[in-house]
């Protein structure tokens, strides 16, 4: 059964439960219910903001916002965030979604590990982030009721360690191509999880480019 806290629910549409059909079929449990928390906990905040937004976008961009993490659809050189939105561009196209939407989502999907740029964007887009932020960081997590935050884990529950669970999840979607965490956060990730990893200095490229001077 849906769980719907105030008037927030999945969408009931076909889109909708193609959507949760396919992400459920291609992730782990521990990222389908992540990424369903990710849809809730970003609608209570839209409204809770006063932000328009359609939910079914929001729902496409908090399921697949992850899906580059996954086998299926992880590149050998894309970071997997861009993975994930291309994930979800060419399954909205295959609906005949606007392409304005698909932008839009792909955009919420792409910077969602992007810290201060995604609230200053369109509604869909900082909200996806908003999600992701609370479910896996924590922030703003007593701007949510905690009846709320308890009805969403329930209907999509949190594993025993997922801190550390998500941790080593994003660490083995990504641990293939490290040189795509340049300048984003899942550098710490595979500090944390490899002591022989080295990240790129945004110094040393500047140092050591062809330009003199």
């Amino acid at each position: 059964m849906t769980l719907t806290i105030g008037d927030i629910s999945i969408p009931d549409s076909k889109l909708a439960r193609d959507i949760t059909e396919v992400v459920r079929d291609t992730e782990s449990p521990l990222l389908f219910h992540h990424s369903s928390r990710v849809f809730y906990f970003g609608a209570l905040a839209g409204k809770r903001r006063g932000l328009h937004f359609d939910p079914e976008l929001l729902y496409a961009g908090a399921m697949f916002h992850d899906m580059g993490l996954t086998h299926r659809h992880s590149s050998e050189h894309e970071r997997f965030e861009v993975d994930g939105a291309n994930a979800a561009r060419d399954f909205l196209k295959s609906y005949g979604i606007a392409q304005a939407d698909i932008d839009t989502v792909w955009t919420a999907i792409a910077l969602h590990t992007t810290p201060g740029i995604p609230q200053h964007m369109h509604p869909v887009v900082a909200l996806v982030t908003a999600g992701v932020e609370m479910d896996v960081l924590g922030i703003d997590y007593h701007g949510f009721h905690d009846s709320d935050r308890e009805a969403v884990v329930h209907a999509h529950p949190r594993t025993r360690h997922f801190k550390e669970d998500i941790l080593q999840t994003f660490y083995d979607g990504i641990m293939h191509k490290p040189e795509t965490t340049f300048g984003n956060v899942k550098a710490d990730v595979l500090a944390d999880k490899d002591p022989h990893f080295h990240g790129g200095n945004f110094c040393s490229v500047i140092r050591n480019s062809a330009w003199i001077g």
